[in-house]
């Protein structure tokens, strides 16, 4: 049985007794991945962390690995019991590693390190971050095209920066498209809870179809799935994140906003593991390197006429040159829009 087969059953299992559990008479020299809140089959954002685990696996013959973590005290332990029995590399998926990460990294300076939407500056992490935003734009100017209400929505998961980017981002691209454009945004909430509650995802989505929306972004984790649930029982439309979601509700999902986390764990599992290969440092990611974008396949592929990809592909293109500018929240912390 293979070690991450192995920790796949102890997701039951909560607080230090998991991850005692986890790292009992275990030698580890091998790669790890540890998900953020949410759970590991979000369909979303952690689910592609997996997900490129996995291919890094099938593709090498080789075991990886894995820890969900239950709450934000886990985050230091975990770190400590990987790097202190082995692992290498070990990457972090989510923006809430940041105090964790800067408190373990020095500790364990054999020890490489991979972050995915935080920087952490020490000289065995690299820090990876996605321009989620210009992600977002290509699918605000698909939501744009197929509206037929003039009314298209948002419904983000923990109400912070990162998700606000992305909902500013999708503003601004269907803007682009249809500059009197009504924008619904509403969260799930503020707490990482936020992240798995499907059911008020599906109440802010059926709260939004009911102003007129006829299209909805949604950017939160698990809770999405209440979000494309819904869309899908009204006959309107909803957009994946993250991962590929349009297999999920085929002709109600219009797209989904992909953000390649998949890969950024499986080229770490790759490279991360050798001294000679890791390159420490904050690596941005954006359409320029097609590590974001939106999905066209045999699930949405009659809802997406070539009219609406030759919009969405102009929009592209002037963003990589320049010419159009898609703001970014981070930058101060708002959005023009509002």
């Amino acid at each position: 049985m293979s070690i991450h087969t192995t920790f796949k059953g102890l997701a039951a299992l909560t607080g230090a007794a998991a991850l005692t559990t986890l790292m009992a008479g275990t030698a580890l020299a091998a790669p790890a991945v540890i998900y953020d809140l949410g759970g590991k089959f979000d369909k979303s954002f952690n689910e592609a962390a997996y997900n490129g685990a996995v291919a890094w696996s099938e593709e090498n013959g080789e075991d990886f690995l894995e820890f969900e973590l239950q709450n934000d005290a886990q985050r230091e332990q975990a770190l400590r019991r990987f790097a202190s029995q082995g692992a290498q590399p070990i990457v972090m998926a989510g923006f809430a590693w940041e105090a964790a990460l800067t408190a373990v990294a020095p500790e364990f300076p054999d020890t490489n390190f991979v972050v995915i939407d935080t920087v952490v500056d020490a000289p065995n992490v690299r820090s990876v971050m996605f321009d989620e935003h210009t992600g977002s734009a290509l699918v605000g100017a698909l939501a744009a095209t197929a509206s037929e209400t003039g009314t298209i929505a948002f419904v983000g998961g923990m109400d912070v920066p990162l998700i606000r980017r992305f909902h500013c981002g999708y503003a601004y691209g269907a803007r682009a498209i249809d500059p009197e454009i009504s924008v619904i945004e509403t969260y799930t909430g503020t707490t990482p809870a936020a992240w798995d509650d499907p059911v008020t995802a599906g109440e802010l989505t059926t709260a939004a179809i009911d102003e007129g929306a006829d299209v909805i972004f949604a950017a939160a984790g698990g809770s999405g799935i209440g979000v494309l649930q819904t869309a899908a029982d009204a006959g309107v439309y909803s957009i994946g994140v993250d991962s590929n979601q349009n297999y999920m509700h085929p002709g109600s999902v219009l797209t989904s906003m992909i953000k390649r986390v998949d890969l950024v764990v499986q080229e770490s599992f790759t490279d991360a593991a050798d001294d000679a290969t890791f390159e420490p440092g904050r690596v941005d990611l954006g359409l320029s390197e097609d590590s974001v974008g939106y999905a066209l396949d045999e699930f949405n592929e009659s809802e997406i006429s070539e009219e609406m990809i030759a919009a969405a592909e102009d929009l592209k293109a002037q963003i990589i040159a320049g010419e159009v500018e898609i703001h970014d929240f981070y930058t101060d912390n708002a959005c023009p829009l509002d």
